[in-house]
């Protein structure tokens, strides 16, 4: 991290959507001495004014994010908004000059993002997509263990996470004007109803469920440890909507296949018992000659010769994986390389989710076409 940046080191930063996430990202991106938090835009007025406190003062407000945009005062966008916003955006960050670091999931269908890595092939932008794994030691550590044949075949990786929305009580009332058209944007129009603002995750209309919000950072981590891109095929079961508000299931098993021999299967239940977030998730490489397990904060690889002692371990702080994957971006923004988390890598990570809730729609398996880079239905 930088103590000191020279005025031509300097990178002006606006963000889209300082919410709860958006502002820890906002954090973030101030500890490089680099960095000049110069534009907020929300259209939550609460929002927009614990963002604008953030930047403590030296930042312009906008309630149109394409007024930002135009911004000669702005280098780089965070896009921290809703899901159902994130396409659109990005598009329009890259058509204004900016460089980006969206959130994920990357986009909501996959016909948006087959546009955007068409977007990025004809850009000169540099976009890093939220998934911090991709610069955590830690699962970079895993990455090199199963590259190295440590584990021999992997033909199986099996992932869970558990943790319960159901007891999270009422939605929580407005303080202050809220611009609710515009907060729906490309998404079918509705009435206003405090739970679809306040817990957007659960609705289709603007997001995969709890199993794309979450289930986009296990396919990517699968993706990265494993060294493989876009699924073959992916094929889904979940159980009832147990809320009261919201439209997705809370527990969701996912099996996506791969043309390398191998499937991905990821169980979501968030209708269980709340873990300590160190322990909320585990990921198990199934090798031929050892076992990787690894978690939020740990590593541990299992020899076929000793099954009950781990041979190799590892630990991690990951709290520390957000400030390496902005630290990667900023870096990738002044020398131009590609980041970690490109717009191709978090397109993959998405459409295996988006195929998952496709097979939950249809009742079926859904396969990828990697010729026309179309869903089949």
């Amino acid at each position: 991290m930088l103590a000191q940046a020279a005025p031509s080191d300097q990178v002006r930063v606006g963000i889209i959507g300082p919410g709860g996430r958006g502002r820890f990202l906002m954090e973030r991106f101030a500890r490089n001495a680099a960095v000049q938090l110069t534009a907020v835009c929300d259209v939550y007025e609460p929002n927009l004014e614990a963002g604008l406190s953030l930047a403590k003062g030296k930042a312009k407000a906008y309630r149109r994010y394409q007024e930002l945009l135009h911004s000669k005062d702005v280098d780089i966008v965070i896009i921290a908004t809703p899901e159902h916003w994130h396409a659109q955006m990005v598009l329009d960050a890259m058509a204004a000059g900016k460089d980006v670091y969206v959130e994920k999931p990357l986009c909501h269908t996959p016909e948006q993002g087959v546009a955007l890595m068409k977007a990025a092939r004809n850009s000169k932008q540099i976009v890093q997509v939220g998934m911090q794994r991709r610069s955590y030691p830690l699962y970079l550590k895993a990455r090199d263990i199963c590259a190295a044949g440590t584990l021999g075949n992997v033909r199986l990786v099996r992932t869970w996470w558990v943790n319960n929305n159901l007891k999270r009580g009422p939605a929580e009332k407005l303080s202050g004007p809220l611009d609710w058209e515009q907060w729906q944007g490309p998404a079918p129009h509705r009435p206003m109803e405090l739970d679809r603002f306040r817990n957007w995750r659960n609705y289709k209309d603007y997001a995969g469920g709890i199993v794309a919000d979450q289930g986009a950072h296990i396919y990517d981590s699968i993706h990265l440890i494993r060294g493989v891109g876009f699924p073959a095929a992916v094929n889904a079961s979940a159980g009832k909507v147990h809320s009261a508000e919201g439209d997705t299931p809370e527990t969701v098993v996912v099996a996506a296949e791969y043309p390398e021999d191998f499937l991905g299967v990821f169980t979501i239940n968030y209708a269980g018992m709340r873990y300590p977030t160190r322990l909320d998730q585990l990921n198990q490489f199934d090798g031929d000659e050892a076992r990787m397990d690894v978690g939020r904060e740990f590593l541990s690889v299992y020899k076929q010769a000793q099954p009950e002692t781990a041979a190799i371990t590892g630990t991690g702080d990951f709290e520390t994986a957000s400030d390496a994957h902005v630290q990667n971006f900023l870096e990738c923004v002044r020398t131009r390389q590609q980041p970690n988390g490109t717009i191709e890598k978090g397109f993959q990570a998405a459409l295996v989710i988006q195929m998952a809730n496709l097979s939950l729609e249809k009742g079926r398996r859904i396969k990828w076409n990697a010729q026309t880079l179309q869903v089949e239905v």
